[in-house]
């Protein structure tokens, strides 16, 4: 079931880095992982990426996997690289403090209520 990505900021108070403009994007999955060759092979489009990976290329990938966002968890901040090249995408960067164990339970109460 797909849920809207602002429905998701809101239930687990993740801070938005940018992209606020796009949080009306459908949720239709998640992906954990940190490894960028795994990302590709296995996430789908309209996922919500979810790492700890702050570099540039994580936004490569998701636009190029056509993610609805991804999510940095444990405090972990984006590069303001990483921003600038989101905000040209047009990929939604947020930021838990939670572990990324707790941030997928979350997620997947949210869309599985």
């Amino acid at each position: 079931m797909a849920v809207e990505l602002e429905k998701i900021v809101k239930e687990l108070k993740l801070e938005v880095r940018c992209c606020k403009d796009r949080l009306s994007r459908p949720v239709s999955g998640g992906y954990v992982g940190d490894l960028l060759s795994d990302v590709m092979a296995n996430s789908r489009e309209g996922d919500i990426w979810i790492t700890r990976q702050i570099h540039q290329n994580t936004v490569a990938v998701a636009s190029l996997k056509e993610h609805a966002a991804v999510i940095f968890v444990n405090g972990s901040e984006p590069t303001a690289e990483t921003v600038s090249r989101a905000e040209q995408e047009g990929i939604p960067l947020l930021v838990s403090s939670m572990p990324g164990f707790e941030v997928v339970g979350r997620i997947y109460k949210v869309m599985n209520p």
